[in-house]
């Protein structure tokens, strides 16, 4: 018994030694978007902004009034993808922004909701950049002249935004800044940002692309039932040979509240099965090395065997130290980076209802619509 925890706990550090001496170290926060200053109003003519909206009465006057200090000249067009409450209403009521609101047409088979939303606004657009903002997206000023900024000077066709998450209730604080840091770990930013073409992500809250390449990689029709659509769309992006960039910003903020465990729990099953491409062996490799990480050096802190009990603590201490960076980038007390073995069972609790979910005939279900599979 003794050797096998002995086994289990020397895998654990290993994998966090990994971990932190990875070349592109997914963990530190390098791709940030600087915000640039100008003395004047910038010049916004060549943009269109496109929102998908379903059901966002509490958000989207926020939302649409950070783009009226944006800059001159700027579009917008909300779809309103069929709402069942004051969205539309809502926005009408925003001043000084040339707004158009489209009523979206009803959903077609084997289109993904946003998907169907944006296609429909991206087909009135005639500018020459086009940025797609999520409908609980607030921009600070002076993001949209940076993202043209970091397009000039990086020669990139398509930039997008990890926004800052809402992180105000326990649950908040406890799984969204994990979010982040296990998306950073399944999608490295600095490996995005390569030429490599195998790796590509986005972060689909804020995106600013050159209008041409939806034409270019021949039309949201190629994703058009992609659950993890961002990442679907910069991966097709970056096969047809575009640049891509990804990175943080704390001016670019999600405005959405998830005041409960059972509301962060819907948001993460309704996708994390499909990220292991609905293969049982994978989720169960994933289960036992998630296990192993997280779980594995608590039980060596606890064993008397002195090598188990040093393996354990650097385990935890490597553990911790990818973490720090994420949790003092957001601004939370240091005690916080310790509960990353509860976050992480967590999700992964998520993944296995995800799962779940799969298998009894839902791919997915988002506010209020099920798509079967």
């Amino acid at each position: 018994m003794p050797s096998i925890l002995l086994l289990i706990t020397a895998c654990s550090a290993l994998i966090w030694l990994i971990i932190l001496l990875l070349p592109w170290m997914p963990w530190r926060n390098t791709e940030v978007l600087v915000i640039k200053e100008t003395e004047e109003y910038p010049d916004l003519s060549d943009v269109t902004v496109v929102i998908p909206a379903r059901n966002e009465t509490e958000v989207i006057r926020a939302t649409l009034d950070a783009l009226t200090r944006q800059g001159k000249g700027l579009r917008v067009i909300l779809v309103d993808d069929r709402s069942e409450d004051d969205t539309a209403e809502v926005a009408k009521g925003v001043k000084d922004l040339d707004l158009t609101i489209l009523r979206g047409a009803e959903l077609p088979q084997g289109w993904s909701g946003k998907i169907w939303a944006l296609r429909q606004g991206v087909a009135q657009v005639s500018t020459r950049l086009t940025l797609l903002l999520d409908a609980d997206i607030e921009l600070g000023e002076n993001v949209i002249y940076s993202l043209k900024g970091k397009m000039i000077e990086d020669e990139r066709q398509f930039v997008s935004i990890m926004a800052s998450l809402r992180m105000h209730t326990g649950w908040e604080k406890l799984l969204m800044p994990a979010f982040i840091y296990f998306f950073k770990m399944l999608y490295p930013f600095r490996l995005t940002n390569s030429k490599y073409k195998s790796f590509a992500s986005a972060a689909g809250g804020c995106v600013l692309l050159e209008t041409k390449l939806f034409r270019e990689i021949g039309g949201l029709e190629m994703i058009k039932g992609a659950v993890i659509d961002d990442c679907a769309l910069a991966k097709e992006v970056k096969k047809a040979g575009f640049r891509i960039w990804i990175g943080q910003s704390q001016v670019v903020r999600s405005m959405r509240a998830y005041k409960s465990l059972g509301v962060i729990w819907n948001m993460i099953a309704r996708s994390a099965y499909s990220q292991l491409n609905y293969s049982l062996s994978l989720l169960i490799l994933v289960t036992i090395v998630l296990l192993i990480m997280f779980w594995a050096p608590l039980m060596g802190v606890l064993i008397p065997a002195a090598r188990i009990r040093l393996l354990g603590i650097s385990a935890l201490l490597m553990m911790t130290i990818t973490y720090l960076p994420t949790i003092r980038y957001y601004r939370l007390g240091l005690g916080w980076s310790l509960l990353l073995p509860l976050a992480g069972t967590l999700y992964l609790g998520m993944t296995w209802s995800s799962a779940l979910r799969y298998w009894r005939g839902e791919k997915t279900r988002w506010k209020g619509r099920v798509r079967e599979r």
